[in-house]
């Protein structure tokens, strides 16, 4: 009844570890594939993800956070902001859309048509209105910030997928 199992029987866990390593090689093929905009966005999605990589990070809760998941994005929008000018000059400008610039014009309308109309007005008043920002021109265009978004959400999914794949190996 206790009949010893030949080793390859005993211990199959090698086949494993080609599995993962196929699926390693499949998925850096399909991130080559990937458009030239998220070829260039993709080091900066992968620094936050290393960034925020170590043991009971917020990004193997069950349930990550969406306030520290947006955080997250901001983060690297940023980083992009800074590194990646191009994104921003004349090519991309053209992206804004009429619509966005729209409603911008009809909120600050609407605000203005709710004030009440008299001569006088407080100081502070006069302060806030000088102090009221237009709206900028050189923002993250709304694609890309999506995209960013998207392209992160992706990265975590992995690296949450490989950190549970880890965490039952037996050696």
């Amino acid at each position: 009844m206790n009949q010893k199992l030949p080793y390859y029987m005993a211990y199959p866990l090698p086949l494993q570890y080609d599995d993962e390593r196929k699926e390693r090689r499949d998925y850096e093929y399909m991130k080559s594939l990937y458009p030239d905009v998220a070829k260039r966005l993709l080091p900066y999605i992968e620094e936050e993800c290393d960034r925020m990589e170590y043991d009971n990070s917020m990004m193997y809760d069950e349930y990550p956070d969406r306030l520290q998941l947006h955080l997250m994005c901001k983060r690297v929008c940023e980083n992009v902001r800074k590194h990646e000018k191009i994104f921003y000059g004349t090519e991309y400008e053209g992206l804004l859309s009429q619509a966005e610039e729209n409603s911008v014009m009809q909120m600050e309308e609407a605000e203005r048509m709710q004030e009440p109309e008299s001569e006088w007005e407080p100081e502070f008043m006069q302060v806030q209105e000088q102090n009221r920002r237009e709206p900028e021109r050189r923002r993250m265009p709304n694609w890309l910030q999506n995209l960013i978004e998207v392209m992160l959400y992706h990265e975590l999914y992995k690296r949450r997928s490989d950190h549970r794949r880890s965490r039952h190996r037996i050696y």
